[in-house]
């Protein structure tokens, strides 16, 4: 049976409930978000004569609610213009009308009794054949569907979303007896290709598989936080992205969730697994007890572990809760010797072994929930999950680990983890030691195709991770497939004729060594091959241009050399955008100035929505030098038609690049005119961006691709940039912009208008690069630019500590 997904009902609209209505509307499919009438008046709608029976009071509570998600930050939907794919009503008025819909998610309360009652309504009016799912975080799921019919059991299972459901990609998949196989494979094909998620299938156990684990890492830690000496910062700084954890890391992460909801989780798996060997861990500890008898929950209450303190001088600053004193003290910088010694080690696998070594209480620290973890992992499979690529999965996507625990095991060394569990007196399951008997040293390796398996506990042999012909992993294939690489990039064969070209300098930004790479993988596509996909799998693609080099060269006035570097970066882009085969650009997260510019002349790009992307020069002081300014310009003037107001299209460009403008997803880069429509994709699911990138390089090759010309483009001339010119010092006059920025701002459109051009004229795109090369060299000659860019380049550095 073929089944599609036209309409969605979201039965429910709080936080969660309009966080999955928001994620339907972002891939295009129209909702219907229902939830209670309210029982009485507010002042408001006393005061405006209302009734119980208006429809907007009876829509009042469904309503604020989406308004409250679509105004919080970060926003759920990717693009404004989206949430008009969303429908309101209520359980009494407009239950019917799920007799529209395809899939019925239910979003109410917690409560099974609740939950219950609302199935037996839905079954009067569902259609046959309709996906009914729950989005419990914890009641058990075959519980929900006593009472109901065989069709409704059939097409019935929980459907986890990760709050929040935009940004965390986990999608649990928990079916019982009675769900069929086809609804299974759907709910995982789906959630993976249309919702972007990591689908995970899980065993219909407590708190499924990410709750469960994630649970219990913390409530472990919370048992050994005092039993180590360490303070709240002490902790969340060992816990945070020096492991490949989320920055808010461990307390910071429990403020934000809020303590009462751990709370209410560690609970129900203290109360609902008895045979667990870890059952005590999720006992409450008494300075969590306290917490919640002050309500200090977290960000919900304005104090939990942390707390912002305002100053007598109006200022306001963080401050941590002393575990012993429950005081609130100002945070302390935290130092370790053991962390010290990781701050070259950019390879975060290579760091765990450095961590687990260290001989002071951070060393001390690992040791200890690293043996722990791995100890209750191993024990959870068969329990929660057969495989355990699930566990690792789950992990990864629903608290934001960059790696599972198995991977974090395989890392550190199986024989080395089983001895640290053992000396936390956590014995591991039987099947890790019959795995090592046997030589098997390691949960996952590589095949010789360059495809990933796992160790099967059931059969004791390795077995190819499913899926992977959608996915392609760099990491997985890198050492077998490397073509060529230097200390910034790596080209690497992706098959069927198409190469790769990965940056994985500092924050992937762009430095000569990169720019040698573009060059060398031009060079071999275009000798030997199809064509060529610029991506990587790291945090961000690009945040653009090394800014040091740019310091150095400014500051010791080497302006030619400087002038050098930037016309090489140029005539790279240009390259690219003029190689006899196609490139294809993935830009994912951060890809600031000359990440955007790589992005801006390849033949296409194949984005994620969660890509932030923009021409941030203009902060630093300068304007796009690698062709940015260039490119946006000749856009706008391929897009003049007869009748336009020319220097108004002119003017969105101007201003993209003058307030370094920076979308908010991928959706909008459309409107900047980063991203082209027709042209330019987004694919939903990040783990699929590669393969995509591939499939479309393929497609444009077998086309009979061809190279492109040059051709000339308008530009606007002096009146145009008078108009420009009146408009900066209107902002100066105003108080908006310094001197400064006025400066940069006219000679961004002394560019953008062709320079010292009586009248419009029909320019090269060397001319106006040249000008664009210039103008960027000379900001660099600033004192004010160089203050710019020196405490860019200070705070960078702040951040990585």
């Amino acid at each position: 049976m073929k089944r599609v997904i036209k309409h969605v009902t979201v039965l429910g609209s709080g936080i969660m409930g309009s966080g999955i209505a928001c994620h339907f509307a972002n891939i295009g499919v129209p909702v219907l978000l229902l939830d209670i009438v309210p029982r009485e008046l507010n002042e408001l709608e006393k005061k405006n004569k209302l009734t119980l029976e208006d429809k907007t009071v009876r829509n009042r509570i469904v309503y604020s609610n989406l308004q409250k998600a679509i105004k919080s930050s970060p926003s759920p939907i990717y693009h404004s213009s989206f949430v008009n794919r969303i429908a309101v009503g209520n359980f009494d008025d407009d239950l019917e009308k799920i007799k529209n819909s395809d899939w019925i998610i239910e979003v109410v309360v917690e409560r099974l009794d609740i939950k219950k009652s609302v199935f037996e309504k839905v079954e009067k009016y569902r259609k046959e054949g309709t996906l009914v799912s729950s989005n419990t975080s914890g009641i058990p799921i075959h519980l929900m569907t006593e009472g109901r019919s065989e069709d409704f059991k059939k097409h019935f299972a929980g459907t986890h979303f990760f709050n929040p459901v935009r940004y965390l990609p986990l999608l649990e998949i928990i079916p019982t007896k009675d769900t069929s196989k086809e609804v299974v494979d759907f709910y995982m094909h789906y959630g993976d290709l249309f919702l972007g998620k990591t689908t995970v299938l899980c065993k219909d156990t407590p708190a499924f598989i990410a709750n469960r684990v994630g649970v219990y890492s913390i409530m472990n830690l919370f048992h050994n936080v005092k039993e180590l000496g360490l303070s709240i910062e002490e902790i969340d700084k060992l816990t945070g992205p020096v492991i490949g954890r989320p920055k808010s890391a461990t307390f910071r992460t429990s403020d934000v969730v809020g303590l009462d909801t751990l709370v209410h989780v560690a609970n129900g798996l203290k109360n609902s697994c008895p045979n667990d060997e870890k059952n005590n861990e999720f006992l409450i500890p008494d300075f969590v007890s306290k917490l919640m008898e002050n309500n200090w929950l977290g960000s919900k209450t304005n104090q939990g572990f942390y707390k912002k303190i305002k100053n007598e001088d109006g200022t306001s600053e963080i401050h941590s809760l002393d575990l012993n004193t429950f005081e609130y003290n100002p945070i302390k910088k935290v130092s370790f010797a053991t962390l010290e010694n990781t701050k070259s080690i950019e390879n975060l696998s290579k760091r765990y072994e450095v961590l687990i070594n260290g001989k002071d209480k951070a060393g001390e620290f690992y040791r200890k929930i690293f043996g722990s973890l791995f100890a209750y992992v191993s024990h959870r499979i068969p329990e929660i999950s057969d495989e355990l690529y699930r566990i690792d999965d789950a992990l990864k996507a629903g608290f934001g680990w960059e790696h599972g625990p198995f991977q974090i095991w395989d890392y550190i060394g199986v024989e080395k983890g089983v001895e640290l569990a053992e000396k936390e007196n956590s014995p591991v399951a039987e099947w890790i030691k019959e795995m090592v008997s046997v030589g098997n040293n390691s949960f996952y390796k590589v095949n010789l195709k360059g495809k990933r398996e796992y160790y099967d506990v059931a059969s004791q042999s390795y077995k190819l991770i499913p899926n992977q012909d959608n996915f392609i992993v760099l990491d997985a294939i890198r050492e077998q497939k490397t073509v060529w690489s230097n200390s910034d990039v790596s080209v690497l064969d992706l098959g069927d004729g198409i190469l790769n070209l990965e940056f994985h300098s500092k924050m992937n930004s762009i430095g000569n060594n990169v720019i040698i790479g573009i060059n060398k993988a031009i060079d071999l596509a275009e000798k030997e091959y199809l064509g060529l996909v610029i991506s990587n799998q790291g945090k961000n693609f690009s945040v653009g241009a090394n800014l040091m080099m740019i310091f150095t060269l400014a500051v010791e006035q080497e302006y030619d050399d400087l002038y050098i570097a930037i016309k090489q970066f140029q005539d790279t882009l240009m390259r690219i955008r003029y190689s006899s085969i196609p490139v294809i650009a993935c830009p994912h997260a951060m890809t600031f100035g000359g990440g955007c510019e790589v992005t801006l002349h390849a033949d296409k790009v194949v984005a994620t929505p969660e890509t932030y992307i923009g021409l941030v020069e203009f902060g630093v002081g300068v304007i796009p030098g690698g062709g940015g300014t260039k490119e946006l310009t000749k856009r706008v003037a391929q897009s003049f038609v007869k009748g336009d107001v020319e220097i108004n299209r002119l003017r969105e460009a101007y201003l993209t690049i003058a307030m370094a403008k920076v979308s908010t997803s991928a959706y909008e880069a459309y409107d900047t005119g980063i991203f082209e429509k027709g042209k330019d994709i987004v694919v939903v699911n990040r783990n699929r961006q590669i393969a995509e990138a591939k499939k479309q390089a393929l497609l444009l090759a077998e086309a009979g691709y061809s190279k492109p010309i040059s051709e000339k483009f308008k530009v606007l001339g002096k009146n145009a940039m008078g108009m420009f010119y009146v408009g900066s010092d209107q902002m100066v006059a105003g108080n908006y912009i310094s001197e400064h920025d006025r400066l940069i701002a006219n000679k961004l459109a002394h560019v953008m208008t062709g320079g010292n051009l009586s009248e419009p004229t029909m320019v090269s795109e060397q001319y106006l690069l040249d000008l664009e090369r210039e103008t960027f060299v000379s900001l660099c000659g600033e004192r004010k630019t160089l203050e710019r860019i020196q405490y860019m380049l200070t705070k960078g550095k702040a951040l990585r500590n």
